[in-house]
């Protein structure tokens, strides 16, 4: 069973990941992992990567392509894998697939993860992490008893730089405009299953396994 899952900033996508990963044995293929692992590794498509990654550059298409390549020819990907944070565009959607197809694979399921952008932005401008014990809480939905104090340690909570509104605002946009097409793109094939994310964890995964019924 071959997936991937898409989902905006603070949609979930992380902890369906996992849970996906462990449930059906999934190789997770990640292109920021790919990319550190081929960088790493000093193959030549790292090293052309690394090129842009010193520079600050966005690496470009045609290396990433080259990346994925490069890992779906390893074994591993042969039972299943998950794809996550790829594709973000309309041409690296259709690239994938062109990959896929030469090597006899597909995308079996898209699994959309919708949520509305006010739940989006109360959950990540309301994060705080505590930076002693990794605990997270958020003002609207997990406050700690003391206001900006940990409830397990006592120590000071924090909120990251990029946990507010206008980062997220930008995030949004640019997911929204470069996503809806690769959605699209998805639906015209009709494999997409639109799971409701505003759920609980456990709501939303029962949702994405009844949606891959009869896939393993």
């Amino acid at each position: 069973m071959n997936l991937l899952i898409i989902g905006a900033p603070g949609a979930g996508k992380g902890t369906m990941s996992d849970l996906l990963i462990n449930n059906f044995h999934l190789v997770h293929v990640s292109t920021g992992d790919m990319l550190r692992a081929a960088v790493k590794a000093g193959t030549p498509v790292g090293l052309k990567a690394q090129e842009y990654m010193n520079k600050g550059a966005l690496v470009p298409d045609e290396v990433i392509h080259d990346i994925i390549v490069e890992r779906l020819s390893q074994d591993d990907v042969n039972d299943g894998f998950l794809f996550d944070g790829y594709p973000r565009t309309l041409n690296q959607a259709e690239d994938l697939d062109a990959i896929l197809k030469q090597i006899g694979k597909k995308i079996d399921r898209v699994i959309n993860l919708d949520i509305e952008d006010e739940e989006l932005i109360k959950r990540i401008t309301g994060r705080r992490l505590c930076p002693t014990c990794g605990e997270i809480f958020n003002i609207y939905y997990k406050a700690p008893a003391k206001e900006g104090v940990c409830d397990k340690c006592g120590a000071d909570l924090i909120q990251r730089k990029d946990d507010n509104l206008e980062s997220l605002t930008v995030r949004l946009e640019e997911y929204h405009k470069n996503t809806q097409p690769v959605i699209e793109y998805y639906e015209a094939a009709d494999i997409v299953s639109h799971i409701n994310a505003k759920q609980g964890v456990n709501e939303v995964f029962e949702d994405i396994k009844a949606a891959l019924e009869g896939l393993c």
